[in-house]
């Protein structure tokens, strides 16, 4: 038997970080590969916009509300952000992070008269948003590319609004994450994180419950995510850059009948052929589903929006 003895001129954080990055660039195959598959159904069945909707807390909800729901999250998350939208001071420029097939560039686009950019790991949802910009006449105003969110194609202070609605849980540095978003974001530029976090831990505790990681676990490996944070977590991270009117809030009752309609569509006939036809890495996904609900009745999952600015 022999032994195998590292390299002592290597400092162990070279090689950790080498395989970290192996870790990270597996992570962003995965992730492409995913939505590479489902979002073709995802559109089909639900539209184009890949997000949340947001609700009134309690209210019954009809199927044919979801989409209206998906818009309402977009306005929300903009009065959250008292982004303005005068003439003189609304966004001119805007950066979608983790853009989906293109649903809220397009709508900010529109809204705003801005140049919108969006970027994706997914080269199908690239292609799928450019088609839709052509169809809906914006082609001057945005457009869509295949690129790192933790390595943005953009110089610094381009943007002013940088928007990431439900891309941060698959980022595997959310420092490097949230330092991007300031890099691209010019000055004075309002910044708008809607991501899923985990509940804030108590000030006794140092790591959530065995049974509440479990949850997370089982959702991590049917959607692509690296490990999660807190909202409380975000903040901080702000706060080390520099980044001031900080502010956050906890929106998971709005979203609570979210989850289950997904559920409803994917047990339809439609939904099952369409998973059927996606492939695997989309069942999978399906699969995992029942753990939001569960998550979100836990109170372990927290659906967040976290905004800032950066100094002028």
């Amino acid at each position: 038997m022999s032994t195998v003895v590292a390299d002592a001129t290597v400092p162990p954080m070279t090689m950790a970080t080498a395989a970290d990055e192996q870790q990270q660039q597996q992570l962003k195959k995965g992730i492409a590969e995913f939505y590479d598959e489902s979002s073709g159904m995802w559109e089909n069945i639900w539209g184009e916009h890949m997000h949340h909707g947001f609700y009134d807390t309690d209210a019954v909800v009809e199927l044919s509300d979801h989409r209206a729901a998906q818009i309402r999250m977009i306005e929300q998350s903009l009065l959250f952000a008292s982004v303005p939208d005068d003439p003189v001071k609304k966004p001119k420029t805007i950066v979608d992070v983790g853009c989906g097939i293109g649903g809220s560039s397009r709508y900010l686009a529109r809204k705003y008269g801005a140049e919108c950019h969006g970027i994706t790991l997914s080269p199908v949802q690239a292609e799928r948003a450019q088609a839709l910009a052509a169809t809906q006449g914006l082609a001057d105003k945005v457009s869509f590319q295949v690129a790192d969110a933790l390595n943005q194609p953009f110089p610094d202070g381009k943007f002013d609004l940088v928007w990431s609605m439900e891309s941060g849980e698959h980022m595997p540095d959310k420092l490097k994450f949230v330092s991007e978003l300031a890099r691209v974001a010019a000055p004075g530029a309002t910044i708008i994180i809607v991501t899923w976090c985990h509940r804030d831990l108590l000030p006794t505790e140092k790591s959530l419950r065995p049974e509440e990681e479990k949850i997370l676990n089982k959702i991590c490996s049917g959607f692509f995510l690296p490990a999660w944070c807190s909202t409380a977590d975000y903040v901080k991270l702000l706060e080390s850059i520099s980044l001031q009117d900080i502010k956050a809030e906890d929106w998971s009752g709005n979203v609570a009948p979210f989850w289950p309609a997904v559920i409803k569509t994917a047990l339809s006939w439609k939904g099952i052929t369409s998973l059927l036809r996606s492939g695997w890495k989309t069942i999978r996904g399906a699969m995992v589903m029942p753990s939001m609900i569960e998550g979100f009745k836990k109170d372990v999952i927290k659906f967040s929006i976290i905004t800032c600015k950066k100094p002028e």
